[in-house]
């Protein structure tokens, strides 16, 4: 079969390797799309402290099942399923009391497994074993159902900041991350939502896909400023930062509404990790920080159950799909802002 295997930093080559043959606990799928995102071009130019080449990697996996190990039930050949990436141990102590987001046990699809730019991919039993391949839904694409697992991990974020009716929300950052965040907290009940990013061009085509309450360039005006003109003056009751920045999180503290909530979505550099905080806007103010990582295999049933149900629309979000032989294209799609959502369809 092909694979893209990344042999590390700028080294990744499709390569003919030998079909899987999958255990008694395992399944093997076909994999119709593997979705790609920012932490795949991460990897691409810089490696992954997880992830040791060679590797075949991608973890945002959907596709249909040609084998089922004897041992394994529930599935049959032919079924169509979505895949977690992030896979929990389920037996650890922040498994057990429901953290499986933070387990220190923690494995990964396109990590530790193979993953899924690839013809055909297996299923471990460390997945199956914490329920983490769920059926599609008949309404569903396969593209559709590959960006469950960035909406389940905008889900956990959310949910963890009891995002309801009420609350003014914004956004910063405009990618593919940032525009599932403004469609889930629209789903979730947000009066208002609002997205900001520093680069002009992206915020405007993602802005005209998911239509916000309004939509500011930080390149042209003074965030601070215009968020308050649009809130009664005194700021959003809720920030989520939806960039690996240092300044948005800065600003996410100085902007936040009284008795507002900041979420730290996404990380910083290993090798800048550290933000200047006004403690006494946060205590002054009553701020709460939150940080939110990765999804649990049941926020990406719910993920998936949303996209069903049409709360929550992705199919105007895939804005680029390549097939495997031009994985390489996707990665340049992604680095280079183009694109929304890029899916591989191998």
């Amino acid at each position: 079969m092909k694979a893209a295997l990344y042999s590390g930093p700028q080294d990744l080559k499709i390569i003919e390797v030998p079909t899987p043959t999958p255990g008694d606990k395992e399944i093997l799928i076909r994999v119709h799309s593997c979705a790609t995102c920012g932490t795949d071009a991460k990897i691409y130019n810089h490696g992954h402290p997880r992830l040791k080449p060679p590797q075949i990697i991608g973890h945002e996996i959907a596709g249909e099942i040609v084998t089922v190990g004897k041992e394994v039930t529930g599935y049959a050949v032919g079924d169509r399923v979505q895949v977690i990436a992030a896979i929990p141990c389920g037996t650890c102590w922040l498994c057990t009391s429901g953290r499986m987001t933070i387990c220190g046990n923690q494995l990964s699809m396109g990590y530790q497994f193979p993953g899924g730019f690839a013809e055909f991919m297996v299923i471990p039993h460390e997945v199956i074993r914490v329920a983490g391949v769920n059926k599609i839904p008949a309404n569903i694409s396969y593209d559709e159902a590959a960006v469950t697992e960035p909406l389940a991990c905008v889900l956990n974020a959310q949910r963890i900041l009891d995002v309801k009716k009420g609350d003014t929300v914004l956004v910063m950052g405009a990618g593919p991350i940032g525009c599932l965040h403004v469609r889930v907290a629209r789903a979730l009940g947000a009066d208002k939502v609002f997205l900001a990013d520093i680069n002009g061009g992206r915020l405007k085509k993602s802005a005209s896909v998911v239509k916000p309450d309004a939509s500011f360039d930080m390149s042209e005006v003074k965030l601070e400023e215009a968020i308050l003109a649009v809130t009664d003056g005194h700021g959003p009751s809720i920030i989520i930062t939806a960039a690996p920045a240092a300044k948005a999180q800065e600003l996410a503290i100085s902007m936040v509404a009284p008795g507002g909530k900041v979420s730290f979505f996404g990380g910083l550099p290993k090798d800048a990790p550290f933000i200047q905080c006004d403690a006494n806007i946060v205590h002054y103010k009553e701020v709460t920080l939150y940080g939110a990582n990765g999804s649990s295999p049941q926020q990406n049933l719910d993920a998936l159950n949303l996209i069903a149900s049409g709360k929550v629309k992705v199919s105007d979000l895939i804005t680029h799909k390549v097939s495997l032989d031009n994985v390489q294209d996707a990665i340049d799609a992604v680095l280079s802002g183009d694109a929304i959502k890029v899916v591989v369809n191998p």
